[in-house]
């Protein structure tokens, strides 16, 4: 059975299951305190050209989302959040769950328009009842999407402008960071990501870790004792070091970037192989989700076969499929997907 259902359907890279092999044996403190958390922050630092960021390693995705979230919002206050965002989405109510609503705005092919966020804003003030409603306190956007979109360099500029207009921390959802940084279609690198974010996140899980993400706080902004508030949330290892040599190993002769890199060279073949085919696309994403329109019984053959993830149903004959890359789709993979479509 082939699977192109996610980008985490394997372990870990091999080069990051060398690291934690290599390194088994050594003794090093608990909870974030090793030595591989240090160099693996200290590489991040230099990768985003921000010596004054502030790194911490968090098991996985949704708990960095919720940790952030509710580590940075007063007890009356939300996030903000297209109303496709993961945090709306996909994670079984963990926002709410810590007591802070989701604000919803309109998606366009998954991003948030800066003019729509202010007016929001400006809308909120202007009620005079505004006293008695959830508070707007960050805005929370993920790059790449949850539709594999990217925001441009302008359009990450213009967000950060207005959410310093109203003092509003812009968090950066990274999951697939490193499929977004090595599209082809990006003019957004890492260095700009640091410079015009409060907080993101790299995405090991979904990027060749077995599991983490790497918190970055990019302006001394880290709340006081944020390690007491991740271990507070269930959000902390007390062997740590997993996750401080994974990043290391990532952050090491850019690995990180050679995965991504890889992703996303499988999935241009992967959208020509349909589109050749005749295929239609729901979307054009230029990173490693493809979303292909196919007819129903189509999709019931492939099936079978293939392994992937029903996103939508855009009307009563056809399926939205998602395709996922990553490091380790392989070419023979993608010859048998051809063979079947």
């Amino acid at each position: 059975m082939l699977s192109f259902e996610n980008d985490y359907n394997v372990g870990a890279h091999p080069l990051v299951l060398k690291a934690l092999m290599d390194t088994n044996l050594i003794r090093q403190p608990g909870y974030g305190n090793d030595d591989f958390c240090r160099s693996a922050a200290e590489k991040i630092r230099a990768a985003c050209a921000c010596p004054e960021a502030e790194v911490f390693f968090i098991s996985g995705g949704t708990q960095t989302n919720q940790v952030v979230i509710s580590s940075l919002l007063r007890s009356y206050e939300g996030v903000l959040s297209a109303v496709t965002g993961h945090v709306n989405g996909h994670e079984a109510g963990a926002i709410e769950y810590s007591g802070h609503k989701v604000l919803t705005l309109p998606q366009h092919e998954g991003k948030i328009d800066r003019l729509e966020l202010e007016a929001w804003i400006k809308s909120f003030y202007a009620d005079e009842s505004h006293e008695h409603m959830v508070f707007p306190g960050m805005v929370y956007i993920s790059h790449p999407t949850e539709y594999g979109t990217l925001y441009s360099k302008a359009e990450l500029e213009s967000l950060f402008q207005v959410c310093r207009r109203y003092d509003l921390p812009l968090f950066l959802d990274g999951a697939r960071l490193g499929y977004g940084l090595m599209s082809r279609s990006t003019d957004l690198s890492l260095e700009d990501i640091a410079r015009l974010c409060d907080v993101f996140y790299i995405g090991g899980t979904k990027v060749g870790a077995l599991c983490g993400e790497a918190l970055v706080f990019t302006h001394k902004n880290a709340p006081e004792h944020f390690p007491t508030l991740i271990k507070q949330r269930g959000a902390m290892l007390a062997k740590g070091r997993l996750l401080g040599v994974q990043f290391d190993a990532l952050f090491t002769d850019r690995l990180y970037f050679a995965i991504g890199s890889h992703a996303i060279e499988k999935a241009e073949r992967l959208k020509q192989m349909f589109r050749k085919r005749g295929y239609a696309f729901y979307l054009d994403s230029p990173t490693n989700q493809q979303f292909i329109v196919l007819p129903d019984e189509k999709a019931e053959e492939l099936r079978q076969h293939v392994r992937f993830t029903v996103w939508e149903k855009p009307d009563e004959k056809h399926t939205v499929a998602r395709f996922c890359t990553s490091w380790a789709t392989t070419d023979e993979e993608l010859d048998e997907l051809e063979a079947l479509i």
